[in-house]
C-alpha cells in the first residue's frame, strides 16, 4: 500500500487550478502502440489539447496502447489523420506555430526556445523521423541537448521532456502575464 496522496490533496496543487496547456502533439508513422500509449500518459499529465495521430500510428482502442497509457486514452482529447501533412496545415491555419522535434542544422536547443502559444510539436517514425514534406512545414526545429554518446532518445521519451518543457515555459508565461496585469 502506497502513502502519496492524489494530487489535488498536495501542496501548490492550486497553482494548476483551469490550467489547461495550449499545446498539441502530432505523431506521424510511430510504429510502437507502447510509444503511443506513453505519449498519452505524458500528454494527460500537462494538460495537453489534443493528440494527433497521423499515418500508421496507432490509436485507441488498442491493448497495447492501453497498458502503457493506463486509461489516459480516455480522457485526452485526439484524433487520427490519414495524412499528416493536412493536419499540420490545418493547425497553422488555426494559428498554431508549428515545430519539429528533431535534430537538423537548423534545430534550436529546447532550453532556448521560446514557443509562441498555442504550439504544436512534431514527432516522426522512430528511427526515419519527420518526412521531409513536414520538416519544411515547420517553424521551427527543436532539439533536446544530448550530452552522453548517443546522439537520440527513444520518441515517447522525448515526448515527456518536450511536453513538460512546454508546461514549464507555459507556466512562467502565465504568471508572469498576472504579476504584470
Amino acid at each position: 500500500m502506497t502513502d502519496r496522496l492524489p494530487f489535488a490533496a498536495t501542496r501548490g496543487a492550486a497553482v494548476y487550478e483551469g490550467l489547461k496547456l495550449p499545446a498539441a502533439v502530432l505523431l506521424d508513422n510511430v510504429r510502437s502502440m507502447y510509444n503511443v500509449g506513453a505519449f498519452f500518459r505524458a500528454a494527460d499529465g500537462v494538460g495537453l489539447e489534443r493528440l494527433h495521430l497521423c499515418g500508421i500510428t496507432a490509436y485507441p482502442p488498442k491493448k497495447q496502447i492501453a497498458k502503457t497509457a493506463l486509461g489516459a486514452e480516455d480522457c485526452v482529447p485526439w484524433e487520427h489523420h490519414v495524412e499528416a501533412l493536412e493536419a499540420a496545415r490545418s493547425l497553422r491555419r488555426a494559428g498554431y506555430e508549428i515545430a519539429a522535434v528533431e535534430t537538423s542544422v537548423q534545430s534550436v536547443d529546447l532550453f532556448d526556445w521560446q514557443p509562441h502559444f498555442p504550439v504544436c510539436v512534431m514527432f516522426g517514425h522512430e528511427v526515419d523521423g519527420l518526412r521531409p514534406e513536414l520538416l519544411a512545414l515547420c517553424d521551427r526545429h527543436i532539439r533536446i541537448p544530448m550530452l552522453g554518446r548517443k546522439h537520440s532518445l527513444n520518441v515517447a521519451t522525448a515526448g515527456g521532456i518536450v511536453m513538460y518543457e512546454l508546461l514549464r515555459k507555459y507556466r512562467r508565461l502565465s504568471e508572469s502575464r498576472t504579476i504584470t496585469t
